[in-house]
């Protein structure tokens, strides 16, 4: 596993763009279909999913392949479910977030933890990996939902899970629990990229950039392969590399404290939904 610097979230909002934008280039533009393009990524996420168990080190190319991979095929996942199947967003966004609740509990119950920090067993990397593909999942559905919900243009609604991320980031410099934090976080850079995606691909017409998928998609693919070159090279994301987190002061009461905070910033998010739900 990568350390938590920087890079790694910088890297991770633009896997999550991909997986939107380059989801959609395959299966519309290209016209492979929505299907076949599903199991095609299956089989290639089977194949780089085994690559990357098979490491016993972090190697930046395979471990951040395989976040794009998973990306892309936790969206086309979204997407049968949505179009093929017809559920509702709000039907998909509750069961995915009920699957990831059972995910982290089974994971919890067997090892303990779920700091990415103690993922050193081939078992505790299956638990990590399947809450990832989830999460994916999971922030394809909310996003997509938002947008529907709301009304509001891609370019908009990307200032809610930005706005809630931030949020999380000051929860945890004020104590809240690291591992809570960390995994509210990248839950919310999925809708993040999603959104952002949509922004950059859709036409102006629909409130985006008019870039097209195909060139958000060659755009955010050059990002990641020059972010993963620079980290080969540099290993600053590394164990050896990186120095020692300053961990935010926290206590038990503290954190506590911090619970309700992100109950709080919760019940806000969805006030501002219903609110804006209710907007012409």
């Amino acid at each position: 596993m990568p350390e938590i610097t920087v890079w790694f979230w910088v890297i991770k909002i633009l896997c999550t763009t991909v997986g939107e934008s380059f989801a959609d280039w395959i299966n519309v533009t290209l016209g492979v279909g929505l299907e076949v393009t599903a199991i095609i990524f299956t089989a290639v996420l089977v194949g780089v999913l085994a690559w990357q168990l098979l490491l016993r080190r972090y190697v930046p190319f395979v471990y951040w392949l395989t976040v794009v991979v998973v990306s892309v095929a936790g969206t086309l996942y979204t997407d049968i479910l949505t179009d093929d199947l017809g559920i509702p967003l709000a039907a998909s966004t509750t069961v995915f977030a009920i699957v990831l609740a059972v995910v982290f509990g089974v994971w919890w119950r067997s090892q303990r933890t779920l700091s990415i920090h103690s993922i050193t067993t081939t078992r505790r990397e299956l638990f990590y990996w399947l809450a990832i593909l989830v999460a994916f999942a999971l922030g394809t559905a909310s996003g997509d939902w938002i947008l529907e919900l709301t009304g509001w243009s891609p370019g908009v609604s990307v200032l809610l899970p930005a706005g809630l991320i931030l949020a999380v980031i000051l929860g945890w410099r004020l104590g809240a629990n690291a591992v809570l934090s960390f995994w509210l976080a990248y839950i919310l850079t999925r809708p993040l990229g999603a959104n952002l995606g949509d922004w950059m691909g859709f036409p102006t017409t629909d409130g985006g950039l008019g870039l097209g998928v195909g060139l958000t998609s060659i755009i955010f693919l050059t990002a990641i392969l020059a972010t993963v070159i620079y980290l080969s090279i540099t290993r600053v994301d590394t164990v050896e590399k990186v120095r020692p987190a300053v961990t935010p002061p926290t206590t038990p009461t503290r954190q506590r404290v911090m619970l309700g905070y992100f109950s709080a910033v919760a019940v806000l998010a969805a006030g501002v939904l219903v609110w804006a739900n209710t907007q012409p």
